[in-house]
């Protein structure tokens, strides 16, 4: 009696890491391969694309990649359908589109969309029990972003080599950001520094052991005073030196300072540049590993945060639901909120995306720290704090402004106390 071969299910995404983080979750019945990144492109020694017919582009498989390309055609002939699971931005729904326009000539196969914005067995096994067809606006976005690259690029560079030197690039992104520093650096140029003085004043109280304070001028005859030179500024050190000074007025307020909303890409390269000095480069590369997947023992290998390609503060309510019992449990109800906070994202922003977040509040940084190297290890802890930040509540200080009077001049000394650290405390 023959035995029938059950066909398995073809799932293609970009790298070999997202492969093998996906395959394990999803078991023997799939096949996981990996395009290894864009099959399909325009060709480079040439522009590409039909300016005189609409910019129609005419596309190749990438040099070298003929092999992959055939792989996967086998493997989607010995599959039952093919899923492509591609990242869920513009690039990864145009390698996705590629795939499909390119696999479904070698055969009658159905092709379904998997989307997902963390690779955990939760959100994988979602997805592909909620396939969906091709998003082709994501595809024509990408298609005219990279039309346009070709035309300014290979129109404009050839000229930047006759007029100015060999070598020499324009591009879409980079000819504007540079007419934004010329123009900027020509407003430096053309600008007149003025010179100004500051006066602190060293006091304390009479009364022995008092603490010393710094107090700065600010006022002469209840008017501003600017200070421009350095003759102003010792005609009024002379007449102060033996002065009196006394408390005009004590001004004590309670402030609040709210928490940062989670990260987007943007806001994520800033505080790990400021913070960690990692270049913008250096920080996406990083945040690409830990969505990918990282060999966690015995959890195995599963991503540690959501998509890093993002442009909404949005964090779906399961996870800050887990988020605030985090809280709750490990720092208190007084740290809590009474409600859940959400973040408003600008209009522009894809509203389908999440902020970058943990994939699990649970896997806090000292839990996973063995199994990350040095870079990673402090990525993760920015993300991860920012998080949790997000949904605490807010840290509250008093602030004094103590305004010291000598002769016809006024001088302010401003403190701050902390009253409540809250989220400062993560």
């Amino acid at each position: 009696m023959a035995v029938r071969q059950i066909m398995k299910k073809l799932v293609i995404v970009e790298s070999p890491t997202k492969a093998k983080t996906i395959g394990r979750f999803l078991g023997k019945h799939f096949t996981v391969s990996s395009s290894m990144g864009h099959l399909i492109d325009l060709p480079r020694s040439k522009i590409g694309v039909d300016v005189d017919n609409n910019f129609t582009p005419s596309y190749i498989v990438i040099k070298g990649k003929s092999k992959l390309l055939n792989q996967l055609k086998k493997q989607m002939a010995a599959s039952s359908v093919v899923y492509l699971a591609t990242d869920c931005d513009r690039e990864g729904e145009a390698i996705s589109w590629h795939l499909r326009e390119r696999l479904k000539q070698g055969g009658d196969k159905e092709f379904l969309r998997v989307v997902f914005h963390e690779i955990t067995p939760q959100a994988i096994r979602k997805a592909f029990a909620n396939t969906q067809p091709l998003d082709l606006n994501k595809v024509n976005a990408q298609q005219a972003r990279r039309i346009l690259d070709r035309v300014v690029g290979y129109l404009l560079s050839p000229l930047l080599w006759k007029k100015l030197a060999k070598g020499l690039s324009a591009g879409r992104v980079q000819s504007v950001a540079l007419k934004l520093i010329a123009q900027r650096d020509r407003e430096i140029q053309v600008f007149n520094p003025e010179e100004y003085w500051k006066l602190i004043a060293k006091l304390k109280r009479e009364q022995k052991n008092s603490l010393a304070f710094d107090a700065e001028l600010v006022k002469h005859k209840n008017k501003k005073l600017e200070i421009k030179n350095a003759q102003q500024m010792d005609n009024i050190v002379l007449e102060l030196k033996n002065a009196r000074y006394f408390v005009a007025a004590v001004k004590k307020a309670e402030k609040k300072r709210n928490a940062y909303p989670p990260f987007i890409t943007s806001t994520l390269q800033q505080s790990a540049f400021s913070r960690l000095h990692f270049s913008a480069r250096k920080t996406m590369l990083l945040a690409q590993q830990l969505y990918e997947g990282i060999e966690l023992g015995e959890k195995g290998q599963i991503g540690l945060i959501t998509y890093m390609r993002t442009d909404s503060v949005k964090i779906a309510e399961t996870a800050v639901e887990n988020i605030r019992k985090f809280i709750a449990d490990n720092y208190g109800a007084n740290y809590l909120p009474d409600k859940p906070i959400f973040y408003k994202s600008r209009a522009s922003a894809q509203q389908a995306h999440e902020a970058i977040r943990p994939t699990s509040v649970l896997n806090t940084p000292e839990q996973v720290k063995d199994y990350l190297d040095e870079g990673q290890y402090k990525l993760y802890v920015l993300i991860w704090q920012r998080t949790v930040a997000c949904q605490m509540r807010s840290a509250r200080y008093l602030t004094n402004n103590v305004e010291v009077s000598a002769k016809e001049y006024s001088f302010v000394a401003r403190g701050i106390v902390l009253l409540f650290d809250g989220f400062l405390k993560v």
